[in-house]
Protein backbone atom coordinates (compact mmCIF):
# COMPACT_ATOMS: atom_id res chain seq x y z
CA UNK A 1 0.00 0.00 0.00
CA UNK A 2 1.75 3.57 -1.06
CA UNK A 3 0.93 6.61 1.27
CA UNK A 4 0.16 10.28 0.23
CA UNK A 5 2.43 11.97 2.65
CA UNK A 6 1.78 15.93 2.77
CA UNK A 7 4.39 17.59 4.67
CA UNK A 8 3.91 21.37 5.81
CA UNK A 9 7.10 22.83 7.31
CA UNK A 10 7.45 26.44 9.17
CA UNK A 11 10.62 28.18 9.86
CA UNK A 12 11.17 32.03 10.68
CA UNK A 13 11.30 33.18 7.44
CA UNK A 14 8.61 30.93 5.11
CA UNK A 15 6.22 28.33 4.66
CA UNK A 16 7.10 25.77 2.62
CA UNK A 17 4.89 22.21 1.38
CA UNK A 18 5.79 19.36 0.07
CA UNK A 19 4.20 16.41 -1.51
CA UNK A 20 5.42 13.10 -1.86
CA UNK A 21 4.45 9.72 -1.84
CA UNK A 22 6.01 7.03 -0.30
CA UNK A 23 5.43 2.96 0.86
CA UNK A 24 4.72 2.69 4.69
CA UNK A 25 7.86 1.37 5.18
CA UNK A 26 9.90 4.19 3.90
CA UNK A 27 8.42 6.71 6.36
CA UNK A 28 10.53 6.08 9.59
CA UNK A 29 13.87 6.94 7.19
CA UNK A 30 12.17 10.25 5.91
CA UNK A 31 14.11 13.02 7.55
CA UNK A 32 11.90 16.10 7.16
CA UNK A 33 12.97 17.77 10.67
CA UNK A 34 16.37 19.40 9.79
CA UNK A 35 16.44 23.61 10.21
CA UNK A 36 12.50 23.09 10.85
CA UNK A 37 10.77 24.96 13.79
CA UNK A 38 7.91 22.03 13.49
CA UNK A 39 6.19 20.29 10.51
CA UNK A 40 2.83 18.25 10.41
CA UNK A 41 2.44 15.19 8.70
CA UNK A 42 -0.82 13.70 7.13
CA UNK A 43 -1.19 10.98 5.17
CA UNK A 44 -3.66 9.34 3.27
CA UNK A 45 -3.61 5.38 2.74
CA UNK A 46 -5.27 4.47 -1.37
CA UNK A 47 -8.94 3.01 0.16
CA UNK A 48 -11.67 5.49 -0.52
CA UNK A 49 -13.97 5.34 1.97
CA UNK A 50 -17.31 4.86 0.17
CA UNK A 51 -19.41 5.64 3.37
CA UNK A 52 -21.77 2.88 3.33
CA UNK A 53 -20.56 1.85 6.74
CA UNK A 54 -24.20 1.12 8.30
CA UNK A 55 -26.32 1.04 5.72
CA UNK A 56 -28.12 -1.45 4.60
CA UNK A 57 -28.23 -3.45 1.17
CA UNK A 58 -30.55 -5.64 -0.40
CA UNK A 59 -29.12 -7.33 -3.36
CA UNK A 60 -31.16 -9.83 -5.97
CA UNK A 61 -29.12 -12.35 -8.12
CA UNK A 62 -26.75 -12.51 -5.04
CA UNK A 63 -25.43 -16.46 -4.77
CA UNK A 64 -23.18 -16.13 -7.87
CA UNK A 65 -21.86 -13.54 -10.59
CA UNK A 66 -21.73 -10.21 -9.77
CA UNK A 67 -24.16 -10.60 -7.10
CA UNK A 68 -21.49 -12.28 -5.00
CA UNK A 69 -19.02 -9.97 -5.87
CA UNK A 70 -20.89 -6.93 -4.87
CA UNK A 71 -22.02 -8.55 -1.50
CA UNK A 72 -18.25 -8.80 -1.18
CA UNK A 73 -17.24 -5.29 -1.89
CA UNK A 74 -20.26 -3.79 0.43
CA UNK A 75 -19.41 -6.27 3.33
CA UNK A 76 -15.91 -4.64 2.73
CA UNK A 77 -17.43 -1.14 3.35
CA UNK A 78 -19.00 -2.16 6.57
CA UNK A 79 -22.57 -2.66 4.63
CA UNK A 80 -24.85 -4.43 5.97
CA UNK A 81 -26.43 -7.53 3.55
CA UNK A 82 -29.68 -9.09 2.34
CA UNK A 83 -29.09 -11.91 -0.43
CA UNK A 84 -31.54 -12.88 -2.42
CA UNK A 85 -31.44 -15.81 -4.87
CA UNK A 86 -32.54 -18.92 -5.15
CA UNK A 87 -29.53 -20.89 -4.46
CA UNK A 88 -29.84 -21.11 -0.69
CA UNK A 89 -26.82 -23.06 -0.17
CA UNK A 90 -24.37 -20.66 -2.23
CA UNK A 91 -25.67 -17.92 0.00
CA UNK A 92 -25.10 -19.15 3.05
CA UNK A 93 -21.50 -19.97 2.40
CA UNK A 94 -21.40 -16.43 1.21
CA UNK A 95 -22.99 -15.13 4.29
CA UNK A 96 -20.04 -17.45 6.04
CA UNK A 97 -17.81 -16.07 4.27
CA UNK A 98 -18.76 -12.48 5.04
CA UNK A 99 -19.58 -12.73 8.62
CA UNK A 100 -16.16 -14.41 9.67
CA UNK A 101 -14.61 -11.58 8.03
CA UNK A 102 -16.42 -8.14 8.84
CA UNK A 103 -18.93 -6.92 11.41
CA UNK A 104 -21.93 -6.93 9.53
CA UNK A 105 -25.18 -8.30 9.42
CA UNK A 106 -26.43 -10.95 6.43
CA UNK A 107 -29.41 -12.23 5.93
CA UNK A 108 -30.46 -14.61 3.52
CA UNK A 109 -33.42 -15.13 1.30
CA UNK A 110 -34.20 -18.30 -0.88
CA UNK A 111 -36.63 -17.81 -3.30
CA UNK A 112 -37.46 -17.60 -6.43
CA UNK A 113 -38.19 -13.88 -7.85
CA UNK A 114 -39.95 -14.56 -10.88
CA UNK A 115 -43.38 -12.71 -10.04
CA UNK A 116 -44.57 -9.55 -8.55
CA UNK A 117 -45.63 -11.69 -5.57
CA UNK A 118 -42.20 -13.00 -4.93
CA UNK A 119 -40.70 -9.51 -4.90
CA UNK A 120 -43.13 -7.97 -2.84
CA UNK A 121 -42.56 -10.33 -0.21
CA UNK A 122 -38.77 -9.96 -0.71
CA UNK A 123 -39.14 -6.05 0.50
CA UNK A 124 -41.52 -6.51 2.77
CA UNK A 125 -38.92 -9.40 5.02
CA UNK A 126 -36.21 -7.07 4.12
CA UNK A 127 -37.61 -3.92 5.30
CA UNK A 128 -35.91 -0.78 6.02
CA UNK A 129 -33.04 -1.24 4.01
CA UNK A 130 -31.29 1.88 2.03
CA UNK A 131 -30.10 0.61 -0.95
CA UNK A 132 -31.32 -1.63 -3.50
CA UNK A 133 -29.80 -3.61 -6.05
CA UNK A 134 -31.65 -5.38 -8.94
CA UNK A 135 -29.05 -7.67 -10.53
CA UNK A 136 -31.35 -11.33 -10.98
CA UNK A 137 -31.82 -12.21 -14.61
CA UNK A 138 -31.70 -15.17 -17.09
CA UNK A 139 -32.96 -14.23 -20.25
CA UNK A 140 -32.30 -16.48 -22.78
CA UNK A 141 -29.91 -16.15 -25.90
CA UNK A 142 -31.19 -17.31 -29.22
CA UNK A 143 -32.48 -15.28 -32.40
CA UNK A 144 -36.19 -15.14 -33.40
CA UNK A 145 -36.50 -18.64 -34.37
CA UNK A 146 -35.31 -19.98 -31.79
CA UNK A 147 -36.26 -18.25 -28.57
CA UNK A 148 -40.33 -19.37 -27.59
CA UNK A 149 -42.59 -16.76 -26.22
CA UNK A 150 -42.74 -18.82 -23.05
CA UNK A 151 -38.93 -18.79 -22.43
CA UNK A 152 -39.32 -14.84 -23.01
CA UNK A 153 -42.29 -14.11 -21.10
CA UNK A 154 -40.05 -16.34 -18.23
CA UNK A 155 -37.04 -14.42 -18.77
CA UNK A 156 -39.30 -11.13 -18.47
CA UNK A 157 -40.88 -12.41 -15.54
CA UNK A 158 -37.73 -12.25 -13.27
CA UNK A 159 -35.60 -9.60 -14.42
CA UNK A 160 -37.71 -6.78 -16.49
CA UNK A 161 -41.32 -6.95 -14.42
CA UNK A 162 -39.01 -8.19 -11.47
CA UNK A 163 -37.00 -5.20 -11.47
CA UNK A 164 -40.34 -2.66 -11.73
CA UNK A 165 -41.80 -4.17 -9.16
CA UNK A 166 -38.85 -4.20 -6.38
CA UNK A 167 -38.30 -1.21 -7.65
CA UNK A 168 -41.63 -0.11 -7.09
CA UNK A 169 -42.27 -1.42 -3.31
CA UNK A 170 -38.69 0.23 -2.38
CA UNK A 171 -39.74 3.75 -3.75
CA UNK A 172 -43.42 3.33 -1.79
CA UNK A 173 -40.69 2.58 1.54
CA UNK A 174 -38.29 4.76 1.06
CA UNK A 175 -40.06 7.89 -0.93
CA UNK A 176 -38.81 11.45 0.67
CA UNK A 177 -36.20 9.35 2.62
CA UNK A 178 -32.63 8.30 1.03
CA UNK A 179 -32.71 5.93 -0.92
CA UNK A 180 -30.47 4.29 -4.19
CA UNK A 181 -31.84 2.26 -6.41
CA UNK A 182 -29.17 0.72 -9.41
CA UNK A 183 -30.53 -1.45 -11.98
CA UNK A 184 -27.70 -3.99 -13.05
CA UNK A 185 -28.95 -4.21 -16.60
CA UNK A 186 -26.69 -5.23 -19.56
CA UNK A 187 -25.01 -3.93 -22.90
CA UNK A 188 -27.23 -5.34 -25.27
CA UNK A 189 -29.65 -2.65 -24.37
CA UNK A 190 -28.37 -0.31 -26.51
CA UNK A 191 -26.15 -2.60 -28.87
CA UNK A 192 -28.69 -4.71 -30.57
CA UNK A 193 -27.47 -8.57 -31.10
CA UNK A 194 -29.94 -10.56 -33.01
CA UNK A 195 -28.46 -13.20 -31.27
CA UNK A 196 -29.67 -12.21 -27.79
CA UNK A 197 -32.88 -10.21 -29.24
CA UNK A 198 -34.58 -11.04 -26.19
CA UNK A 199 -31.88 -9.99 -23.86
CA UNK A 200 -31.82 -7.10 -26.42
CA UNK A 201 -35.43 -6.07 -26.16
CA UNK A 202 -35.09 -6.48 -22.09
CA UNK A 203 -32.49 -4.47 -21.07
CA UNK A 204 -33.32 -1.70 -23.73
CA UNK A 205 -36.58 -1.49 -21.23
CA UNK A 206 -34.78 -1.52 -18.11
CA UNK A 207 -32.83 1.18 -19.35
CA UNK A 208 -35.79 3.46 -20.18
CA UNK A 209 -37.12 2.65 -17.34
CA UNK A 210 -34.02 4.07 -14.80
CA UNK A 211 -33.86 7.02 -16.91
CA UNK A 212 -38.11 7.70 -16.69
CA UNK A 213 -38.12 7.08 -12.81
CA UNK A 214 -34.29 8.10 -11.96
CA UNK A 215 -34.97 12.09 -14.03
CA UNK A 216 -37.37 12.82 -11.56
CA UNK A 217 -37.22 10.48 -8.63
CA UNK A 218 -34.20 12.91 -6.28
CA UNK A 219 -37.21 15.18 -6.06
CA UNK A 220 -37.87 12.56 -3.90
CA UNK A 221 -34.81 11.96 -2.23
CA UNK A 222 -34.37 8.66 -4.30
CA UNK A 223 -31.47 7.77 -6.95
CA UNK A 224 -32.00 5.51 -9.27
CA UNK A 225 -28.90 4.81 -11.92
CA UNK A 226 -28.63 1.66 -14.33
CA UNK A 227 -25.34 -0.38 -15.02
CA UNK A 228 -24.67 -1.80 -18.01
CA UNK A 229 -22.23 -4.34 -17.83
CA UNK A 230 -20.38 -5.80 -21.54
CA UNK A 231 -19.12 -9.19 -21.05
CA UNK A 232 -17.86 -10.23 -17.41
CA UNK A 233 -15.99 -13.24 -16.37
CA UNK A 234 -19.18 -15.18 -15.25
CA UNK A 235 -21.24 -18.35 -15.27
CA UNK A 236 -23.42 -16.70 -17.31
CA UNK A 237 -21.37 -15.15 -19.70
CA UNK A 238 -20.02 -18.56 -20.67
CA UNK A 239 -22.88 -19.93 -21.92
CA UNK A 240 -23.62 -16.54 -23.81
CA UNK A 241 -19.63 -17.05 -25.00
CA UNK A 242 -20.88 -20.97 -25.88
CA UNK A 243 -23.31 -20.02 -28.13
CA UNK A 244 -21.20 -17.14 -29.98
CA UNK A 245 -18.89 -20.04 -30.68
CA UNK A 246 -21.42 -21.14 -32.61
CA UNK A 247 -23.03 -18.42 -34.40
CA UNK A 248 -19.58 -17.63 -35.65
CA UNK A 249 -16.83 -20.28 -35.40
CA UNK A 250 -19.57 -23.11 -35.78
CA UNK A 251 -18.05 -24.91 -32.49
CA UNK A 252 -19.35 -24.44 -29.40
CA UNK A 253 -15.82 -25.45 -27.65
CA UNK A 254 -13.82 -22.58 -29.11
CA UNK A 255 -15.49 -20.18 -27.45
CA UNK A 256 -11.94 -19.05 -25.71
CA UNK A 257 -11.11 -18.25 -29.03
CA UNK A 258 -13.47 -15.31 -28.93
CA UNK A 259 -11.43 -13.43 -25.97
CA UNK A 260 -8.92 -12.21 -29.11
CA UNK A 261 -11.91 -10.13 -30.30
CA UNK A 262 -12.46 -8.37 -27.12
CA UNK A 263 -10.56 -4.97 -25.96
CA UNK A 264 -7.96 -5.85 -23.75
CA UNK A 265 -8.44 -9.47 -25.05
CA UNK A 266 -10.71 -10.01 -21.81
CA UNK A 267 -13.68 -9.74 -20.50
CA UNK A 268 -14.54 -7.35 -17.47
CA UNK A 269 -14.16 -8.88 -14.64
CA UNK A 270 -16.77 -9.25 -11.34
CA UNK A 271 -14.68 -7.20 -9.31
CA UNK A 272 -14.05 -3.94 -11.75
CA UNK A 273 -18.51 -4.07 -11.93
CA UNK A 274 -19.09 -4.35 -8.47
CA UNK A 275 -16.83 -2.09 -6.96
CA UNK A 276 -18.58 0.58 -10.00
CA UNK A 277 -22.00 -0.57 -8.77
CA UNK A 278 -20.53 0.32 -5.01
CA UNK A 279 -19.71 3.75 -5.77
CA UNK A 280 -23.15 4.72 -7.61
CA UNK A 281 -24.90 3.51 -4.50
CA UNK A 282 -22.73 5.63 -2.18
CA UNK A 283 -22.84 9.41 -1.38
CA UNK A 284 -20.03 9.53 -3.23
CA UNK A 285 -22.21 9.72 -6.32
CA UNK A 286 -24.69 11.58 -4.48
CA UNK A 287 -26.46 13.78 -7.66
CA UNK A 288 -26.10 10.94 -10.35
CA UNK A 289 -29.19 9.58 -11.54
CA UNK A 290 -31.64 9.08 -14.05
CA UNK A 291 -28.53 7.67 -16.22
CA UNK A 292 -26.88 4.67 -17.65
CA UNK A 293 -23.16 4.07 -17.13
CA UNK A 294 -21.95 1.30 -19.55
CA UNK A 295 -18.70 -0.56 -18.15
CA UNK A 296 -17.89 -2.78 -21.55
CA UNK A 297 -13.89 -1.62 -22.75
CA UNK A 298 -15.76 0.22 -25.64
CA UNK A 299 -17.64 -2.15 -27.52
CA UNK A 300 -21.18 -0.65 -27.33
CA UNK A 301 -18.38 2.55 -28.71
CA UNK A 302 -17.46 0.83 -31.49
CA UNK A 303 -21.05 -0.13 -32.16
CA UNK A 304 -19.89 -4.27 -32.37
CA UNK A 305 -21.06 -7.31 -29.82
CA UNK A 306 -17.68 -8.28 -30.27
Amino acid sequence: MRIFLKIFQFDSVSTSFVEKELAKHEINSLNIVQNIEFCIIQWEDDVVDLRLKGKTALITGASKGIGAGLARVLAAEGCNLHLAARNGKAMQTLKAELTSGFDISVTVHEADLSSSKAMNELDAEAADYDILFNNAGDIPAGDIEEVSDEAIRKGFDLKVFGYISLSRAFWKRRKSRDGVIVNIIGNSGENWDAAYFAGSTGNAALMSFTKALGGRSLNHGIRIVGVNPGPVATDRMLKIMKRKSIDMLGDESRWEELYDLYPGKRPATVKEVADLCAFLASPLAGYITGTIITIDGGISARGSVI
